[in-house]
């Protein structure tokens, strides 16, 4: 995720290139988002259970990095607001699942986010779904957050990550969240149960990486009208830092 702020830094040239980069996780981790405090997390659990911790560079709540998919997209803004992008690269994401069976749509609420963020259970990404996130059948299978930054002069870029769910293994991240009580705990646990899927679940039947990696790149090329060059991440970073990042797949180029 470093990386991908530093892809987001270099698009502030005029000449850097729009960037769709997908990647998996080993170990798995729990990234936390810009502002949230690593005090709602059980850093000790976490280690004893082999589970990495990191910030991402952009905003939302904690996600569990396992049996899932991440996604990255670096792109110039183009004069077009938050919600405005997350709905053009949800509709790109929509259409890539589609290919695959998921009868995917886009969330039409907004929650008030300041009075959610002061409950326990907000802790969790997954907890609640934003305007224009991706649910099937009122489930959120896909949990996404945005940054903007801004180059001296006044370029404005979006970076955005988002974890789609393979299975459900984004259930356990109750397991190391520090809760008031074993009660909210629990609570909290049937609330995702109840307020999320995974495409296994909505496929009935095992959704692999790659066959995912495979729908997004159809997806992007089909909704955005374009045709990706690939490139490999490990090149593109070098073996030393690839080695501390975890899983790496591919990255696709504008």
């Amino acid at each position: 995720m470093e990386y991908d702020q530093r892809l987001a830094r270099a698009l502030r040239a005029p000449d850097g290139p729009s960037i769709v980069r997908v990647y998996g996780w080993r170990p798995p981790a729990i990234s936390l988002g810009w502002h949230q405090s690593p005090d709602e997390v059980n850093l000790q659990k976490c280690a004893e259970a082999g589970i990495d911790v990191v910030r991402r560079p952009t905003g939302g709540r904690a996600i569990l990095h396992s049996d899932e998919v991440t996604y990255c997209v670096v792109m110039a803004a183009g004069g077009q607001g938050v919600l405005a992008t997350y709905q053009k690269i949800s509709e790109a994401l929509i259409i890539g699942l589609s290919s695959i069976g998921v009868d995917a749509m886009l969330e039409k609420s907004q929650p008030h986010f300041p009075s959610l963020y002061k409950t326990p259970s907000s802790a969790a990404c997954f907890a609640s779904a934003a305007r224009y996130e991706i649910h099937v059948g009122g489930r959120k299978l896909v949990g996404s957050a945005q940054r903007r930054l801004v180059g001296a002069d006044g370029r404005e870029v979006v970076l955005q990550h988002g974890s789609i769910l393979l299975g459900p293994d984004h259930l356990r991240i109750v397991d190391f969240l520090n809760l008031p009580d074993e009660e909210t705990r629990e609570r909290m646990r049937g609330e995702l149960h109840s307020l999320t899927t995974d495409l296994s679940r909505a496929c009935g039947r095992q959704v692999e990486f790659d066959e995912v990696e495979e729908a997004l790149r159809r997806g992007f090329e089909l909704s955005w009208g374009i045709k990706f060059q690939e490139i490999r991440t490990l090149a593109a970073m070098g073996e030393s830092e690839a080695s501390s990042t975890g899983g790496i797949e591919t990255s696709v180029v504008v």
